[in-house]
């Protein structure tokens, strides 16, 4: 089996987490859980892995560090990105949970270079013992090389088994044809954007409005940021599908207590019934 890019910068742990190396800076894998309302309540469905660079020992900022890389190398960068997450993840979280990585459509510039990050990524999937139907693949649809480029990433994506997540939704310069096109599993709308639409009743009519469109599209939907217990439930009554935000959890560095704490969760849930 030919290693990736990505598993020739990871150092393996005696806990079975890993770390990556990338020129000064050691890669460490965070977690954040993603939650689903189900009949009234939260539950744990997914999890996000992010970034967290660290140079002699010193946490730094994720902006920081990609600011640093010369553009020649962020294919490889995230290549190892998610070669960390999905091995961390296959150590570290509940096998029944989604798992979202992130990727930056820019830098799969043509179908070839997406196949072979794909093959790749595919190989550090069976070895970390994660079904590919796990695996919900965030883009951020106004990052890519040309629109044409990006139908051919997602199309890519999803032919692999992957689903797809359209990433911080009302951003920028967001389109809702380009989301009919791309025809995503879920949309992640954008944090403040939300804020800012929950702050009025005008807004929270338009934000309801967005999520049933999504609905009736068979597109679930997730409400990013969530940090105070309004949102929560302005989140729950717009009927967005599944919520994620400081309130609920914070990330936690891998190795993770999230295991323990989705089953506990389970079994209190078991007991209640």
């Amino acid at each position: 089996m030919s290693r990736s890019i990505g598993l020739t910068h990871i150092i393996r742990h005696d806990d079975g987490t890993s770390t990556g190396v990338w020129g000064i800076y050691t890669l460490q894998s965070a977690f954040q859980p993603i939650f689903a309302f189900k009949e009234g309540k939260l539950s744990v469905a997914a999890f996000e892995g992010l970034i967290r660079p660290f140079r002699d020992g010193e946490p730094q900022s994720p902006a920081a560090f990609f600011g640093t890389c010369p553009a020649a190398d962020r294919l490889h960068i995230e290549s190892l990105t998610r070669t960390l997450h999905l091995l961390n993840a296959g150590a570290c979280l509940p096998q029944e949970a989604s798992i979202f990585i992130n990727f930056d459509p820019s830098v799969f510039t043509d179908r070839g270079i997406a196949d072979k990050a794909l093959r790749d990524m595919r190989l550090v999937l069976h070895e970390a013992g994660i079904d590919p139907r796990r695996i919900v693949c965030e883009v951020t649809e106004q990052k890519s090389a040309s629109q044409e480029a990006l139908y051919d990433f997602v199309e890519a994506l999803r032919a692999n088994g992957f689903r797809i997540a359209v990433d911080d939704y009302g951003a920028d310069e967001s389109d809702i044809h380009r989301i009919q096109e791309l025809k995503p599993d879920i949309v992640k709308f954008d944090a403040q954007w939300i804020t800012h639409l929950m702050e009025s009743g005008a807004g929270f009519a338009l934000l309801t409005a967005m999520v049933q469109g999504f609905e009736t599209q068979g597109i679930h939907t997730v409400f990013e940021g969530i940090e105070e217990g309004w949102q929560l439930e302005l989140a729950e009554k717009a009927g967005a599908s599944m919520v994620q935000g400081y309130v609920l959890a914070r990330p936690e560095l891998a190795p993770t207590s999230f295991r323990v704490f989705v089953q506990s969760s389970a079994d209190e849930s078991t007991v209640s019934a």
